[in-house]
């Protein structure tokens, strides 16, 4: 059985940075895993900039932040690298079930840091009545296939929230030809960084419908329109669309260590960082609290 001072569980943004700070911290044997087929986790996705202004100084796209990493990590002999390989399951022992195209393999470790993200809440998560036809996505899900796989959502687009994921998608979608219908928000305010607000909403002149909500999913085999509920009035209007997209939120992705938490407190050789351990902003506070808790953790 392979041993290794820390494994590191997600390659996106906390997971190589905590790689780094880990092999700062003097540890001699890394395993980074991830169950993609590239590093960045979401980074690569994210084709629009305004990465790395406060730890690189410079304006990135996505791609570009995951690269500068990436590139660093290859210069580490310490980081074994498991790319297509997803953990099954942490044991109390200290030891994890890997499994990849080559078959299981359990490894063992003297520390684990998990930086598996987040997961965003699905429309099976919100009070929102009707079918569940074709053309219903999350945020994130869209930005994966429209950036990724050059995929075509639809004509007449819905945003359910106003979060920032949500904001650069309305944007991604007016300069690809689409109509972003409305971006509808239940807060009495926007609920994304101001910069998206003003460069994606207001730069693009989306409509934007504040303290309302989507209550009702509309069509059979392809959503066909949505109903728009405004909180304050109680008026409804159903819009018409052809796609949906929901920017509701996002859960720190934990299930890893469900069955190791003890009224919520994990064993102290296990760690969380990034989004895994609570959202951010921006992915440069990400970084630099992965690379503190990987070097702290090489060290204990």
């Amino acid at each position: 059985m392979e041993r290794y001072d820390l494994l590191i569980v997600g390659a996106g943004a906390a997971g190589m940075a905590a790689a780094l700070g880990a092999v700062r911290g003097g540890a001699a044997r890394v395993l980074l895993v991830d169950r993609g087929d590239r590093l960045g986790g979401v980074l690569p996705q994210c084709i629009h900039h305004g990465f790395g202004l406060s730890y690189f100084h410079e304006d990135l796209r996505g791609p570009d932040y995951a690269a500068r990493f990436a590139a660093l990590l290859a210069d580490a002999p310490e980081v074994a690298l498991r790319l297509d390989t997803t953990v099954l399951e942490l044991s109390a022992d200290r030891t994890a079930l890997l499994s990849s195209r080559a078959g299981l393999e359990r490894v063992a470790f003297r520390r684990c840091l998990l930086c598996c993200g987040a997961r965003e809440k699905p429309i099976g998560a919100l009070d929102v009545a009707g079918t569940r036809p074709a053309g219903v996505f999350t945020a994130g899900q869209a930005q994966k296939l429209v950036n990724l796989g050059g995929y075509d959502l639809g004509r007449r687009i819905v945003i359910l929230g106003s979060g920032d994921i949500g904001m650069i998608m309305a944007r991604r979608f007016t300069l690809r030809g689409c109509e972003v219908v409305m971006m509808v928000e239940q807060a009495a305010a926007p609920g994304g960084l101001a910069r998206n607000l003003h460069a994606c909403i207001e730069a693009y002149r989306i409509p934007l419908r504040l303290r309302a909500t989507v209550t009702q999913v509309h069509g059979a085999a392809r959503i066909t329109g949505v109903t728009v509920r405004d909180l304050d009035t109680g008026a409804e209007e159903l819009v018409p669309c052809d796609a949906l997209v929901t920017a509701a939120g996002l859960i720190p992705e934990r299930e890893l260590a469900r069955a190791l938490l003890h009224g919520g407190t994990p064993p102290d050789w296990l760690g969380f960082s990034g989004n895994c351990e609570h959202i951010h902003e921006i992915v440069d506070s990400v970084t630099v609290q992965a690379l503190a808790l990987g070097e702290r953790m090489a060290k204990m």
